[in-house]
């Protein structure tokens, strides 16, 4: 099979051509048909997460079928976990002592084949063509997760708009709760497409919001927004760092967290959050906006990524 293969961090993936995956006791072989790219698989590009599996094939948000089979299904960011552990036992599997994930510590779906764990696999809505439903298996999935922790806020901040605001307004809106969005500096493009979508004000993330905020998202990794966030919402509103990794935090003065004022993160997701997000995105229905690469062509994908050159995601095509 073909695969785009990170050798090293920081270094251009190769194309190569490797044996046809075997799967093992539980697992599936699973012919990709669209892998979404995702903020994670840059923070893997770039070394910032220590824990890859080198040489790898990236990719965790895969849609594709099960050999044959006809339907589709979608593999996410957790690809299995132990079972055993507290966690496990508690129904917090995304806190897993010995989990593996999908593209990062086993390979993923930059390729014509992955291996996946069974239990692990969702089958995809009807409705959803493969390129449609990429996006969902990360971005919206996470996505969803944040938004669960912020269940009874009403106006709600969103830092950073990139692939998951794109799907999560969709579902606030749905939700009746009214979304603020502030994205980089000088972004008018960006917060054009917020309105467009539903939110009821766009500005840069310098900016005050004309309202008080229940609670606040950050999908951008960076720890600056933090502070800014804490400040923008009100007494015991809620602070949500959706993703897996951030720049330092810096510090800040105790008044804007006091207050009953509550700074928390998300980690990974549960099967349960998925079987959740999958019911509900047809009801609504969710659109995803995606732009289309050749297998070939991911490290174009990963360089328009990281440069803010798509609206809302791209999604590689084996």
């Amino acid at each position: 099979m073909r695969a785009m293969v990170l050798e090293e961090a920081n270094k251009p993936l190769t194309m190569q051509d490797l044996l046809l995956p075997s799967p093992g006791e539980g697992e599936v072989l699973i012919k990709v048909k669209a892998c979404s790219v995702c903020r994670t698989d840059l923070h893997i590009y770039a070394g910032e997460l220590k824990e890859p599996k080198l040489p790898l094939i990236m990719g965790h948000q895969i849609v594709g079928t099960i050999e044959g089979e006809d339907s589709l299904v979608g593999v996410p960011w957790l690809g299995k976990t132990c079972g055993v552990c507290p966690y496990c036992k508690r129904d917090e599997e995304n806190l897993c002592d010995d989990p593996t994930f999908t593209g990062y510590t086993i390979n993923g779906g930059f390729a014509e084949y992955v291996v996946a764990n069974k239990a692990f696999v969702f089958p995809i809505p009807d409705g959803y063509s493969e390129i449609q439903a990429a996006p969902l298996l990360c971005a919206g999935m996470i996505g969803y997760r944040s938004l669960k922790m912020v269940e009874t806020a009403e106006k709600i901040g969103f830092y950073g708009f990139g692939a998951a605001a794109h799907l999560l307004i969709q579902v606030a809106k749905y939700q009746g709760k009214q979304v603020y969005a502030f994205t980089r500096k000088g972004d008018t493009k960006t917060q054009e497409k917020a309105l467009e979508l539903g939110a009821v004000w766009a500005g840069d993330s310098e900016t005050k919001a004309p309202d008080e905020l229940d609670a606040a998202i950050l999908f951008a990794p960076v720890g600056s927004l933090v502070p800014t966030a804490l400040r923008a919402v009100r007494k015991g509103g809620i602070v949500v760092s959706a993703g897996i990794h951030m720049s330092d935090i810096p510090s800040f003065p105790y008044s804007i967290l006091w207050g009953e004022r509550v700074l928390r993160s998300v980690a990974n997701l549960t099967r349960k959050d998925g079987e959740e997000f999958l019911a509900l995105a047809p009801k609504i229905p969710i659109q995803t906006e995606v732009t289309t690469y050749p297998l070939e062509k991911a490290n174009e994908a990963l360089r328009d990524l990281k440069e803010g050159n798509i609206s809302g995601s791209a999604v590689i095509i084996p």
